[in-house]
């Protein structure tokens, strides 16, 4: 597959955010913020708690309100497994970072918890898991014995709260749907006030890194599921019937609405890959972070604006020092 941008800028290391704003003495709603207009490719700089200033009376803001596990689960000799996706059946595929790992085995966790290994997931290094324990017994267990993921440019054990959104409230994601994570209720409070209209859905992530170079996390191979609730649908369709602006918090949001679209079910598992020659049919603007050169995400933020000014306002951001990753700044592409 033609990728639409191909390791096209440089990430110095100190521009990955190591830590939440709040600990480096900022609110949530005060990192930067850098606006891209998606027809001329201007760039403006700005503070997050300014984001009424771009929108107007009338805009839906969709925003996927999944809420983040503790992912991370240690067994009693210390193997490390990270969960990915549940499936219907209530089985889990997951990454165990062990080499020896085959399939029948047991895998025992502290509190009586056993995961049986059913088989080896084709083509990824993940495998699927039953777990002895289902439902409210499983979260409890979670919640107690799980850790938030972390990758290796975090390096403190930040609490599971610190990858929480303000209005997360449907459990399911491995990792944060971090492009929400700069809001206060303060600030989507005044936008209400203003006349900016607010949606929710869920995509529950999954991981981003499989800690395997020969297995790129791409869209196509990592289904996750989304569910679209009908006030929602309803408010999509709404909007566009007035002619209001559909803005998209985190590119999570744009796979759930188009895939929503694209197969007519409100609900369901979703690989769909959405590139540069993506023609889009609902969502008009883009909240999200700043991703890394290899990231399917910059494939997505190409179906927005052209790559050659998508990449130059990159290089922009990273002459202006913003920060990447789920602590980092902001980027609105309207």
């Amino acid at each position: 597959m033609m990728r639409a941008v191909e390791q096209p800028f440089h990430l110095p290391a100190d521009l990955n955010a190591s830590s939440p704003p709040e600990e480096r003495g900022l609110r949530r709603d005060h990192v930067k913020l850098m606006v891209l207009q998606k027809e001329t490719g201007a760039v403006a700089h700005d503070v997050f708690c300014h984001l009424g200033d771009y929108l107007q009376k009338g805009d839906l803001l969709l925003l996927n309100n999944s809420r983040t596990l503790p992912a991370v689960l240690k067994t009693i000799c210390g193997k490390e497994v990270r969960l990915a996706r549940k499936w219907e059946n209530g089985d889990w595929d997951v990454l165990v970072i062990d080499e020896g790992t085959k399939e029948g085995d047991n895998l025992h966790f502290p509190g009586k918890l056993m995961a049986k290994v059913i088989n080896k997931v084709e083509g990824m290094p993940l495998w699927t898991v039953s777990f002895n324990q289902a439902d409210e017994l499983f979260y409890d267990w979670l919640y107690r014995f799980g850790e938030p993921i972390r990758y290796e440019y975090i390096d403190t054990p930040w609490e599971l709260e610190r990858y929480q959104t303000v209005y997360a409230s449907v459990p399911g994601s491995t990792e944060m749907p971090s492009a929400g994570r700069a809001f206060t209720w303060e600030l989507l409070f005044d936008l209400q006030k203003k006349g900016v209209q607010l949606g929710f859905l869920q995509l529950h992530t999954g991981l981003s890194d499989f800690l395997d170079d020969h297995y790129p996390v791409r869209p196509e191979g990592n289904p996750e599921y989304y569910h679209i609730p009908a006030e929602t649908l309803n408010w999509i369709q709404g909007t566009k019937k007035e002619g209001g602006r559909i803005i998209a918090v985190g590119t999570t949001v744009v796979r759930a609405v188009e895939s929503a679209i694209l197969t007519g079910k409100a609900s369901g598992f979703t690989n769909l890959f959405i590139g540069e020659d993506y023609q889009r049919r609902t969502i008009d603007g883009l909240l999200t972070g700043f991703h890394e050169a290899d990231a399917s995400h910059l494939d997505l933020l190409s179906s927005f604006i052209d790559s050659h000014k998508l990449i130059h306002a990159y290089e922009m951001a990273i002459q202006n020092r913003y920060l990447w990753h789920e602590f980092g700044d902001m980027n609105l592409i309207i």
